[in-house]
């Protein structure tokens, strides 16, 4: 197989974006932007006139392109014209739209319990508890290690999360009990030669890896059709919590795990 051949155009932007500090994400989907428009233009985008953007931002509105998308292409593109072709008359011709703002779908307190009562694995519980019970995003979950948890102080310190910034959350004594279950039956064929303060708490199907946010929200909306939960809810609905308790619920949750309820 013939290695991938990346021309120099695009490896100048990837350096940019380094220098930037960008995570990968952020970088993947710069570049899938100006990709798209050089299929757009049938041609490289270091030759794009301000007629071909105003065209092309054009094209995204007639073919359907929503709001959010258009927006984070346009982004992409932006970052392109402005920081690695310093054209900055082409990133002037650039414009965002204005989001639509919507209050997000919770959960009542019942679909809440019913949410915990279904997840029936241990692991679903433990992960389904920390977005809720702790307030956490899917990705903070999936990456949390051992040394995250600080159980003098009885919190989860989160590294270098949205924002690209360092916190703290509360950890109640009912999370830190059901971690305590989890870690004694957690998968650890990955964790050789791994310190024990570095080791994934949810490690995933890979050595070394944790596991996906894919994986989380799949086990996420496997709860909800088991719960019979109707409304269009993710994984972030879990931090919207109703009015009610957080350490209740989670309370509940883990004297069910340890079959002490009636």
């Amino acid at each position: 197989m013939s290695p991938v051949t990346v021309s120099p155009l695009r490896q100048r932007m990837i350096e940019d974006m380094n220098a930037r500090k960008l995570c990968a994400a952020t970088q993947r989907g710069h570049i899938h932007s100006c990709k798209r428009l050089a299929a757009f233009l049938k041609r490289s985008p270091d030759t794009a006139t301000a007629e071909d953007i105003r065209r092309f931002q054009l094209h995204l509105s007639e073919t359907g392109v929503s709001i959010c998308n258009r927006n984070r292409i346009m982004t992409g593109v932006r970052f392109l014209f402005r920081v690695t072709l310093r054209r900055l008359d082409l990133a002037a011709e650039i414009y965002h739209l204005r989001e639509p703002q919507k209050i997000p779908l919770v959960m009542s307190l019942d679909e809440m319990k019913r949410l915990l009562a279904v997840a029936t694995s241990l692991k679903a519980r433990v992960l389904l508890s920390l977005g809720y019970g702790c307030g956490l995003r899917a990705g903070e979950v999936v990456r949390l290690k051992v040394k995250d948890i600080d159980r003098a102080q009885n919190i989860i310190r989160v590294e270098q999360s949205k924002g690209r910034k360092d916190r703290h959350v509360m950890l109640s004594p009912e999370m830190l009990a059901l971690l305590r279950q989890w870690w004694k039956v957690r998968p650890s064929r990955y964790d050789a030669g791994i310190s024990l303060q570095e080791r994934w708490l949810f490690p995933g199907n890979r050595a070394g890896k944790p596991m996906t946010t894919r994986q989380l929200s799949r086990l996420f909306h496997e709860a909800t059709d088991a719960a019979g939960i109707k409304k269009s809810v993710t994984l972030h609905a879990l931090r919207h919590p109703p009015t009610c308790s957080r350490t209740t619920l989670i309370s509940e949750s883990s004297k069910r795990c340890w079959g002490t309820t009636n």
